[in-house]
């Protein structure tokens, strides 16, 4: 198959090179590049926007956005005389004639990365769209967990969108769900850029200041007693507040995961250490006036531990930390219950996964996590963490584990994130997420899980809850139950410098 990706050679960037890569290493593929000048509505303050954030945030000057250099451009395998048989363009610039099959690349509605910038620039999670005349073969919506950092969404998009291209081609694209908004309706007009850009620049001065007076984030854990109905049954937040498992201020505490051992309550958290900048797993007993004592450190490895998801088989108890900094999603064993874990197995390895979460369901175990890339992409940057699902099926929840045939089977930034245990409602499972549209953690969605087997995926977002009043702050991103009680954690501030107290 003769496949001609069309893009912009004033403006080839390093995520064009990767997407090239992967064209010509399709089975059957032999790829040809169309690098002619393109319709130009890119604002020039844009990359001038681009160099002021890199300088301000330190981010790296290679990134997916970054341009080619001019003096040595790639050497694009150049169009033949024969007509291709796939025609990939990403300008929006070539006719439809019938003749060829042709996939436009679109983002809310329009061609081109000015429309993605703009749509970003306006706040929104871009819908992002492959379509072939009027079919939509593949659909996402991007997102970020770094709102307000114009150059870091907008590669993390650009990544996503090879992501997009690739899974259409094998023809096994997601597709996003009745739920989600429509991208006809979503149009932006990108001549007004340039102040949106302006906007953006001093949002990211007032952040940095931000950072340098508070500890951020600095997550806090709620909890209580469950007497009634939870959070998956009402749907929202009750009215009764939360009580919350203190900290000192030098760390917080994240990723709940309560957990009953021979009849008493126990918590498993994320325990993030500033000075350090790195998390482990801690563990406190609970009881009904909530932690007894403090959270101990019971698992701590060379990389940062998040997520612990723990659960009971075979007469062990077992736990799948987050490892995503390790490149892999590995099994622990509790050798001696609260600690003393020994590591049992890797499941999956190459894979930068976030917040693996297991189902046993039909006489089968099911894995979700959200993955941002693998190895093979680490060199170019692998988008965000929290827009990709991935699942993996195994007979036993020691493995092996079988990637799912049309990986990334969502492509979504407000719901594809696991957020705590799948819950039974009925015949129904619900599967809490994360809602990363405004940001990482910004809030929690509950989504009953509509298909699960070898072929396709498929779920509907219920509901959304967000924090409020029995809640205060402004970010709400796990949530789980057991033993009687029922766990969420949300943001809180953490001032850099305390005053001194004076008599």
């Amino acid at each position: 198959m003769r496949v001609r990706l069309r893009l912009d050679g004033r403006r080839a960037r390093r995520w064009h090179l990767r997407l090239a890569d992967a064209l010509a290493r399709h089975p059957g593929a032999c790829l040809e590049v169309d690098a002619r000048p393109g319709p130009d509505h890119w604002p020039d303050n844009a990359d001038l926007l681009f160099r002021l954030e890199t300088a301000i945030h330190g981010l790296p000057q290679i990134g997916p956005a970054a341009h080619l250099d001019a003096r040595t451009p790639p050497s694009w395998p150049a169009p033949g005389n024969a007509p291709p048989d796939l025609v990939i363009d990403l300008c929006g610039d070539v006719p439809e004639t019938g003749a060829v099959r042709l996939w436009r690349v679109l983002y809310d509605g329009q061609a081109g990365e000015a429309a993605l910038l703009a749509s970003l620039l306006a706040g929104r999670a871009p819908i992002a769209e492959i379509v072939e005349g009027q079919r939509v073969l593949c659909s996402g919506r991007l997102g970020t967990e770094v709102r307000g950092v114009a150059l870091t969404m907008f590669e993390d998009a650009l990544v996503r969108t090879a992501t997009m291209i690739e899974a259409a081609l094998k023809g096994r694209a997601p597709l996003l769900g009745a739920d989600a908004p429509s991208s006809a309706a979503l149009r932006l007009r990108t001549s007004d850029l340039g102040l949106r850009a302006v906007r953006m620049l001093a949002g990211a001065i007032v952040r940095r200041l931000y950072h340098l007076c508070y500890r951020a984030p600095h997550w806090r854990v709620g909890w209580r007693r469950l007497d009634g109905p939870g959070l998956v049954t009402l749907g929202h937040l009750p009215e009764i507040g939360w009580r919350e498992v203190p900290d000192d201020g030098r760390r917080f505490y994240a990723d709940p995961f309560p957990f009953e051992h021979q009849g008493e309550p126990w918590l498993f958290v994320e325990e993030y250490v500033h000075a350090l900048g790195k998390a482990l797993i801690s563990a406190v007993r609970f009881g009904p006036e909530g932690a007894i004592g403090v959270p101990v450190p019971v698992l701590e490895t060379g990389c940062h531990l998040s997520y612990p998801f723990v659960f009971a088989r075979d007469g062990a108890v077992w736990m799948v930390p987050e490892s995503c900094g390790a490149g892999s999603i590995d099994l622990y064993r509790a050798a001696s219950f609260p600690g003393g874990w020994v590591k049992e197995a890797t499941l999956v390895s190459g894979i930068a996964a976030s917040d693996a979460t297991l189902l046993e369901h039909a006489g089968r175990w099911w894995m979700f996590a959200a993955v941002r890339g693998n190895d093979a992409e680490a060199a170019l940057g692998n988008g965000s963490f929290s827009d990709a699902l991935h699942l993996w099926t195994a007979p036993d929840f020691r493995g092996p584990w079988t990637p799912h045939a049309a990986n990334p089977v969502l492509i979504d930034i407000a719901s594809a994130r696991p957020a705590g245990r799948i819950v039974r409602r009925g015949a129904d499972l619900i599967r809490p997420v994360q809602d990363c549209t405004r940001g990482y953690g910004q809030a929690l969605a509950l989504a009953r899980i509509e298909r699960l087997d070898d072929e396709a995926f498929a779920q509907r977002v219920e509901a959304r809850i967000e924090a409020g009043p029995a809640w205060p702050g402004s970010r709400l991103h796990t949530l789980n139950a057991a033993a009687g009680y029922e766990f969420i954690d949300g943001s809180a501030r953490a001032p850099r410098f305390k005053p001194s107290l004076r008599r």
